[in-house]
C-alpha cells in the first residue's frame, strides 16, 4: 500500500527513484492495459450479445421469457463450477498460455451458439460458454497482482473495467446493425451476429501468446534495472500481505471477508447482467427497430464510462473508499426502482442511465478491496471465489426476471426485484468494513500514480 494511499494529502518529494518508478509503471501500463482492455471488451460483448440476438432468436427458437432467462443465466453456472480450478491453473501455468486457452475456446463455443435449435441446445451452449470463459476475469485480477504494486493496481483495475461500458458502447450499435443482416450466407440476423462477434476472441487468444508476458522478469521491453525494481516491489508488498492475511488457498477460504465480498458482488452482478441482458427488450417496447435499439442501448454505457472513471478517481483519493463503493450501489437501486414506475420512454431511459452509471461506478471501486489484502494462492482462490459466487447473480437475475416478466407481462416488478438486490448489496458492503485499511501502517513503497 502506498504512503500516498495512506494519506492522499501527503506529497512525496520528487527523487530519481520516484521518476524511475513513474517511467517504469507508465511503460507497463502502456504495454499491457490496452491489449487486456480489448480482450475484456470482446469477452463482455460475447457474454451479453445474446440479449440482442433474443430480439428475433426467441421467436425463431420458440423460447419463452423464462426459457431465455434460464438459458442465458446458465452461462454463470458453468462459470461458477470452473472458475476456481481455472484460476489455480492460471497461477500454475501462467497468464500467457492460460488466457490464450480461455479466449480461443470461448470464441469457438460462441460461434457454435449460432446453430442452436431450441431451449435445450441454447441452454447447453450457454453453459459451455461459461465453462470456457471461467477464470478470465479473476485471472486478469490475479495477473495485475503480479505486475502492479499498490495504487498502480487500482488504476490498472479501473482502466480494465472501462471495458464493460466500452463493450456496450461499441457492441450495442454493432449488434443492432448485424441483426439487420438477415439472409447473409443463408443465416438469420441473430446467427450472423453470434458468428461475427465471436471471431475476435479467437484472434486475440492467439495474440495473447505473443503479447502477455507472465511476469516482469519475462518482459523483453523492460530493462534489467526495471525488472529488478518491479519484482522487488511486488515481492515486498506480497510478503507483507501474506504475513497479515496468509497466502495459501485455505487462508482465502476461511476468511469471512472473502465471502462477504462475494455476496456483495452477487448483488451487484444481479443488477449489471440483468440490465445488460434485458435492456434491448425493454427498449424494444418503445416500438423501435433493431438498429435504433442498439443506438439507444449504448447511451447509458457512454454516460457510465465517464461516471465510473470520475467515481474511481474520487475513491482512490479518499481514505474511506467503502463509502464510495456502497454509495454507488445505493444510487443504482434508487434509480432502478424509480424507472420501474416510469412509462415515458425518455424519463425511463434517464433513470436507467443513472442506474447503469452507478452500477459501473460500484464495479470500478469494488475490486480494489479484495486485491488490497489477498496475495499468492490466496489471491488466486479468493478472487476466483468472489467472482464465481458473484457470477451466480448472473444466473439468478436474468432467470428471476424472465419468470416475473412471464407472470406479470411487464418489466415493473422485475426492475423492483433488481433494485432490492442492489440495496442488499449496499448493506453487505457497509457491514464489511475495509480490510485493507488495517494494512496501511505495514505496507509501503509505491507512490500514488499520476
Amino acid at each position: 500500500m502506498s504512503q500516498a494511499s495512506i494519506n492522499p494529502l501527503a506529497q512525496p518529494a520528487v527523487t530519481e527513484a520516484a521518476v524511475s518508478e513513474q517511467a517504469t509503471m507508465k511503460k507497463v501500463m502502456r504495454r499491457l492495459i490496452p491489449f487486456i482492455l480489448l480482450c475484456y471488451v470482446v469477452s463482455y460483448l460475447d457474454r451479453i450479445n445474446v440479449g440482442f440476438a433474443a430480439l428475433t432468436m426467441n421467436k425463431d427458437l420458440g423460447l419463452t421469457p423464462s426459457q431465455f432467462g434460464l438459458g442465458a443465466g446458465l452461462f454463470f453456472i458453468g462459470y461458477f463450477f470452473f472458475e476456481i480450478p481455472s484460476n489455480l491453473a492460471l497461477h500454475r501455468f501462467g497468464a500467457r498460455m492460460w488466457i490464450s486457452r480461455i479466449m480461443i475456446s470461448w470464441g469457438l463455443i460462441s460461434m457454435a451458439t449460432a446453430f442452436v435449435v431450441g431451449p435445450k441446445s441454447f441452454a447447453l451452449a450457454r453453459f459451455l460458454l461459461g465453462m470456457a470463459e471461467a477464470g478470465f476475469t479473476p485471472g486478469i485480477y490475479l495477473y495485475f497482482t503480479q505486475w502492479f504494486p499498490g495504487a498502480w493496481r487500482g488504476k490498472a483495475t479501473a482502466f480494465f473495467l472501462i471495458g464493460i461500458p466500452v463493450a456496450n458502447i461499441i457492441g450495442s450499435p454493432l449488434s443492432g446493425a448485424l441483426m439487420e443482416l438477415h439472409g447473409m450466407w443463408g443465416f438469420q440476423g441473430w446467427q450472423v451476429l453470434l458468428l461475427l462477434e465471436a471471431v475476435p476472441a479467437v484472434l486475440l487468444g492467439v495474440l495473447c501468446l505473443f503479447l502477455l508476458p507472465d511476469r516482469p522478469s519475462k518482459a523483453a521491453w523492460l530493462s534489467s534495472d526495471e525488472k529488478r525494481w518491479l519484482e522487488n516491489e511486488l515481492s515486498t508488498e506480497q510478503n507483507v500481505l501474506a504475513a497479515r492475511h496468509g497466502n495459501k488457498l485455505k487462508d482465502a477460504f476461511t476468511n469471512w471477508r472473502v465471502f462477504a465480498l462475494a455476496a456483495a458482488n452477487f448483488c451487484g452482478i444481479i443488477g449489471s447482467l440483468s440490465i445488460g441482458l434485458w435492456l434491448p427488450q425493454i427498449i424494444r417496447e418503445f416500438g423501435l427497430p433493431s438498429h435504433q435499439v442498439g443506438l439507444v442501448a449504448a447511451v447509458p454505457y457512454l454516460v457510465g464510462a465517464i461516471a465510473m472513471t470520475l467515481w474511481a478517481r474520487l475513491a482512490n483519493r479518499s481514505q474511506h473508499r467503502l463509502f464510495y463503493v456502497a454509495g454507488a450501489i445505493v444510487l443504482a437501486a434508487l434509480a432502478l426502482a424509480i424507472s420501474a414506475f416510469l412509462h415515458t420512454p425518455l424519463l425511463k431511459m434517464l433513470a436507467i442511465t443513472v442506474a447503469v452509471a452507478s452500477i459501473l461506478s460500484f464495479q470500478a471501486t469494488f475490486w480494489a478491496i479484495p486485491s488490497g489484502f489477498l496475495t499468492g494462492r490466496a489471491a488466486a482462490g479468493g478472487l476466483a471465489l468472489i467472482v464465481s459466487i458473484g457470477n451466480l447473480g448472473g444466473f439468478v437475475g436474468p432467470s428471476v426476471i424472465g419468470f416475473i416478466r412471464e407472470s406479470t407481462q411487464g418489466f415493473t416488478y422485475p426492475l423492483i426485484f433488481v433494485a432490492a438486490a442492489l440495496l442488499l448489496g449496499a448493506v453487505i458492503t457497509l457491514a464489511l468494513g475495509d480490510p485493507s485499511r488495517s494494512n496501511s501502517r505495514t505496507t509501503s513503497s509505491s507512490k500514488e500514480p499520476a
